[in-house]
């Protein structure tokens, strides 16, 4: 009976002190969030949240357009970072703000935690074991939060990310059709591509193996963005993603044309339709590495000479929604 007594005793002392370095943790982590980015006028702010459910936790940026009431519900776009990023240099890097300021929508960027990835990568990989599907429910906790407190309208949302980012929100598209009306790829890999970590870098590497997607003519129109001089996701991955999902909704691929303004890097453009529909559009950019187009210069992962992204982005998904509409 005294070593039952004894084990017992050292049992709790043990789980307190668990305890004590968990809630360490988790305060440590709240210290270290990283500070919003800077606006591009007085008056333009970010918000930063917390997203809550049975998963667990994710930190968010929000920003709202200057004069932005919740009596009128705006359109919402997601933007998710890539690997080695967070909110703040995904943000800062696309200028997401100045775009939506100007074209009045509110900006939600959801952050991955260290904890949970290392690199900080969503693991968008992750199907069997089920943390991609609870990083993407706590993705759409943030945006349940952005709807209810923040007056984005549930009508009217998109998703995009860079990298792993644009893998995972190829992943929330195929799984919520309803609740996302356009989804962007930039740099990204098909989400069926890879089952773990190690068949993932097998599929950024252009190796993956894609099962075909079943019949969907629900799905919501895709825009994919891929620099064909990107040595990290390979090139191929762009076309392979576009032509996997244009199958799913019985899409035909129309002629490429080439576009180019000024001296920024050239863009070949195939509209992938079924019907009147455009299902997919792919957007090849010339001399592109892995980086944003366009983006802001001296940031990481960041292209200023490319076609601006995000302006594309934001038109493409503006498209979707008045067609849904």
């Amino acid at each position: 009976m005294a070593r039952r007594a004894s084990f017992a005793a050292s049992f709790r002392r043990t789980l307190r002190t668990l305890t004590r370095v968990a809630q360490a943790r988790v305060k440590a982590a709240v210290k270290k969030a990283r500070p919003a980015p800077r606006a591009a006028k007085p008056g333009q702010r970010w918000i930063s949240g917390v997203a809550l459910n049975a998963a667990g936790a994710r930190r968010y940026l929000l920003f709202k357009p200057p004069g932005a009431r919740k009596t009128s519900p705006l359109p919402l776009l997601v933007l998710l970072h890539g690997c080695t990023q967070d909110a703040a240099t995904i943000a800062r890097s696309t200028r997401v703000h100045s775009l939506a300021a100007r074209e009045g929508f509110i900006v939600l960027c959801p952050e991955q935690d260290r904890l949970a990835n290392p690199q900080g990568c969503w693991n968008w990989f992750e199907l069997r074991s089920g943390r991609a599907a609870a990083e993407a429910a706590l993705i759409n906790a943030a945006i349940d939060q952005a709807c209810a407190l923040h007056g984005a309208d549930p009508t009217r949302i998109a998703v995009a990310g860079l990298s792993a980012g644009a893998s995972m929100a190829a992943l929330l598209g195929l799984h919520d059709p309803e609740r996302f009306k356009a989804v962007a790829m930039h740099s990204g890999v098909a989400p069926g591509a890879a089952q773990s970590a190690a068949t993932a870098l097998r599929a950024m590497q252009g190796r993956g193996k894609l099962h075909a997607l079943a019949s969907h003519a629900a799905l919501p129109p895709l825009l994919v963005l891929q620099g064909d001089a990107d040595h990290i996701v390979a090139p191929r991955n762009g076309r392979a993603v576009a032509q996997w999902w244009a199958d799913a909704a019985q899409a035909q691929a129309s002629a490429v044309r080439v576009v180019q303004r000024g001296q920024r890097h050239a863009a070949r453009l195939t509209d992938f339709r079924a019907g009147a529909r455009t299902v997919v559009t792919l957007c090849e950019i010339e001399g592109l590495a892995h980086a944003w187009s366009g983006g802001a210069a001296g940031q990481p992962y960041s292209d200023p000479n490319g076609p601006d992204a995000m302006r594309m982005i934001w038109a493409f998904a503006a498209r979707a929604f008045t067609a849904r509409a």
